[in-house]
């Protein structure tokens, strides 16, 4: 059913590769958002919460550099084990701190010597544009409906995006104290996922801004284009809303494979909530950036 449509948008979205660790561990933690691409010209979005990790990637690693060639002063310092406490606290360095974090944007463009990224100032979108280069890598663009209203709570739509991070291109330098990019697997699997539309979701205003669905948005899928089986776009999704169903099981006594249980359940349901396709196209308009719709 959808198998088409999967194809060729998935010619045009993109995962965002993370790695990052935590202060003092050489343990890598990857990860995975999406973004596609809008218009032959490198511009692309995701999600605003998405775009503000890659800002603030620049500045943990900006951090991490500093605090290392702080340290590389104390060399030979006898007071170098209280000093560097003092530059823990400095630039905010301690358990559970982010000490680097590396983003890579494959399969995108040739190279690139920068990302413009804008925010929406109230909704879960970020526009990103790359600059300075020859040649794209995706294929075709997104093309968004024209007019919102042809799809109605119980149609069928499906998200795109990279939820499962299997690449293994990193690797931690024990002697410099970093983590890079290197050889391994370069790939993630893209995943598809669909659901039924079940709601608008309104504003303060009860102006609808976003779609639900029926199903969860995978992590890693935000940012990833919502789309139906010809492959137009509607929106794009942001985040997975739990809804308490009721259901509660407190304390039930029950027999499982002959022997007594006690059991406790509070059963939700994992909804998908998307930007909605009219508010991407307003914020375009606003920046002025080509699009295509049908």
């Amino acid at each position: 059913m959808f198998a088409d449509a999967i194809e060729k948008v998935g010619g045009f979205t993109r995962p965002i590769k993370f790695i990052s660790r935590i202060y003092k561990d050489n343990v890598i933690s990857p990860g995975c958002a999406t973004m596609f691409f809008i218009n032959e010209d490198g511009w692309a979005l995701t999600c605003k919460h998405v775009a503000n990790e890659v800002i603030a990637a620049d500045k943990i690693n900006l951090r991490f550099s500093q605090f290392k060639a702080s340290m590389a002063e104390l060399s030979g310092n006898p007071k170098a084990k209280a000093m560097t406490r003092g530059l823990e606290q400095k630039y905010e360095l301690g358990p559970k701190k982010l000490a680097q974090m590396k983003v890579q944007f494959p399969d995108c463009v040739d190279k690139f010597s920068e990302i413009d990224i804008n925010v929406h100032p109230e909704y879960d979108l970020a526009l990103l544009h790359f600059k300075g280069f020859n040649r794209i890598l995706y294929h075709g663009h997104a093309v968004f409906a024209k007019d919102s209203s042809a799809i109605r709570p119980g149609d069928t739509l499906v998200r795109l995006g990279f939820p499962f991070p299997e690449f293994t291109d990193f690797g931690y330098n024990q002697e410099l104290d970093d983590i890079s990019w290197t050889k391994g697997r370069s790939s993630t699997p893209r995943f598809p996922i669909d659901g039924m539309y079940t709601r608008g979701v309104a504003n303060k205003d009860g102006k609808i801004v976003g779609i639900e669905l029926s199903s969860p948005g995978l992590r890693g899928q935000s940012g990833g284009p919502l789309f139906d089986t010809d492959g137009k776009i509607y929106g794009m999704q942001s985040l997975t809303k739990h809804l308490h169903l009721g259901f509660d099981m407190i304390n039930e006594h029950m027999v499982i494979n002959g022997r007594p249980q006690v059991i406790n359940n509070q059963p939700f349901l994992h909804v998908g909530h998307c930007v909605h396709v009219d508010v991407i196209k307003e914020f375009l308009d606003g920046h002025h950036v080509k699009y295509y719709t049908e």
